[in-house]
């Protein structure tokens, strides 16, 4: 870049001329699309001035002035336009350009795609956190009503349960009585077995008799 630059000042500004100042109105950090003025002013009237920009060596204004001055206007600025700019002049006895001004570094700002890339991201952050809402409300339940209901249900169903285990284990078929006078009194083995939730499970068919007399 150095060699670049080099070349360009060989080409355009030989060390013979005092170099010339560069400003900037109103101010080097500007808003886009609004305007600016850099203005470059040499020691003499009646010169040509340049206006260059660094790393865009297709970038060229020329303006003459009568005039110890010139200024170059921007208007609509875009972030294209940023960048370091610096000036030269030549009189109409010379013809050759003086020295380059100090480079002005012109910073472009836009607030507006920064106002809507955080207006995005709050956006969706909110957008995640109703969904996140909406999912806990949804495994929590929504109403101590329903709540009510389902405890309510619960406790029913396992009283019936308790009372479908308890009519099985009281099922008993008596048998006639044999002619002895003894009647038998046929017990549902599995039934107790399930209540008692023993793992060991008893073949179907299984069962014990007492004898009970009469």
């Amino acid at each position: 870049m150095r060699k670049r630059m080099t070349q360009i000042n060989s080409e355009f500004f030989p060390e013979k001329l005092p170099k010339p100042s560069l400003h900037a109105r109103p101010s080097l950090v500007v808003e886009a699309r609004s305007n600016v003025t850099l203005k470059c002013q040499a020691p003499s009237k009646n010169v040509t001035f340049i206006l260059l920009k660094v790393n865009d060596s297709g970038y060229k204004q020329e303006q003459f002035s009568t005039e110890d001055e010139a200024e170059f206007h921007f208007t609509d600025l875009k972030l294209k336009d940023a960048g370091s700019y610096f000036c030269a002049y030549k009189t109409t006895a010379s013809h050759e350009w003086s020295e380059s001004s100090e480079h002005l570094q012109l910073v472009i700002t836009d607030t507006r795609t920064i106002f809507v890339a955080i207006f995005s991201c709050i956006s969706i952050l909110l957008l995640f956190l109703s969904v996140f809402i909406i999912y806990r409300c949804s495994q929590h339940g929504s109403s101590p009503e329903e709540s009510t209901k389902r405890i309510s249900h619960s406790k029913l169903s396992e009283q019936e349960a308790a009372e479908a285990d308890l009519s099985r284990m009281e099922r008993v078929s008596v048998s006639t009585a044999d002619p002895q006078g003894v009647t038998y009194a046929e017990l549902n083995i599995n039934a107790l077995s399930e209540a008692a939730s023993d793992t060991t499970q008893e073949p179907p068919g299984s069962h014990e008799y007492a004898a009970v007399k009469v």
